[in-house]
């Protein structure tokens, strides 16, 4: 992700999402590490303040970590067991490298043109039967929140068709509400693929 508007917001307002973010590990985060073989290796992709990851790290997987947030990398890196750097979504290995890539609210950030290409990325780098998680605002069209940030919405029928077509196989699909660091409650959806 390289819009940099929505960058700046997550440097400038990392404090708030730390306070936003700081819960027990998500059922999703959970079965998704469940998911790794021990001793797995994982990308958590858009990784924020890296709580996620290390979370990851504390059950034993091998964490490499990226977002497009210097501040976030920054907080991220203060983990023990995680590996984090600054990068895009366009920085992901060719060949298969993950047993899982953890994709939650971050891709949702992408232009919808480069939607497609992110996804076929995600599976080229994992390895066969690796998962990936993938959770995102549903909606239609492209937009910023009040905060500035860049958005692209799905419907959950579109995501299910692009993850198809890019080779994976959909196991698991929950939607719900949430409030975010905007204050908006907007509807989301959250789906496991395998590669």
């Amino acid at each position: 992700m390289t819009d940099a508007q929505t960058l700046a917001v997550y440097d400038a307002k990392i404090e708030d999402y730390l306070r936003l973010t700081q819960a027990p590990p998500s059922k999703s985060l959970l079965a998704f590490i469940k998911a790794i073989p021990e001793g797995g290796r994982v990308l958590d992709l858009g990784c924020g303040p890296g709580l996620a990851a290390a979370e990851m790290a504390r059950q034993g997987c091998k964490v490499e970590a990226i977002d497009g947030s210097a501040e976030m990398v920054a907080a991220a890196s203060k983990h023990p067991g995680v590996t984090a750097q600054q990068a895009t979504f366009d920085e992901l290995p060719s060949q298969a490298t993950y047993h899982g890539i953890y994709a939650n609210f971050s891709l949702l950030h992408a232009q919808r043109a480069d939607f497609n290409r992110h996804i076929q990325a995600c599976h080229a780098a994992l390895h066969p039967g690796g998962i990936l998680h993938l959770a995102m605002k549903l909606g239609t069209g492209e937009k910023r929140d009040d905060l500035g940030r860049f958005y692209t919405y799905y419907t959950a029928q579109e995501l299910k068709d692009i993850l198809t077509q890019a080779g994976f196989t959909l196991t698991f699909e929950r939607e719900g509400q949430e409030k975010g660091l905007a204050g908006d409650v907007e509807p989301f959806i959250m789906i496991a693929a395998h590669a």
